[in-house]
């Protein structure tokens, strides 16, 4: 259910984030605040699918099973 979660947050934060944050002002790092909150996320999804992809039980058990093949 947590990564699932985790999962659907890029896309909530895009999608349904913008309509929020959809002005010119203020400008972040040079940014309009809409491009800088896009920026934002799509940074956010790649930290967040890291950290999905490292607590899928099913990627923990590939790597314990590359880890029990090495001599």
């Amino acid at each position: 259910m947590l990564l699932r979660v985790l999962a659907a947050l890029p896309f909530i934060g895009i999608l349904v984030g913008i309509s929020f944050v959809n002005r010119v002002e203020p400008l972040v790092l040079g940014m309009p605040f809409v491009l800088a909150w896009i920026v934002m996320w799509v940074v956010l999804s790649s930290i967040i699918m890291a950290i999905v992809y490292r607590l899928d039980p099913s990627n923990r058990q590939i790597a314990d099973e590359g880890e029990e093949v090495r001599p």
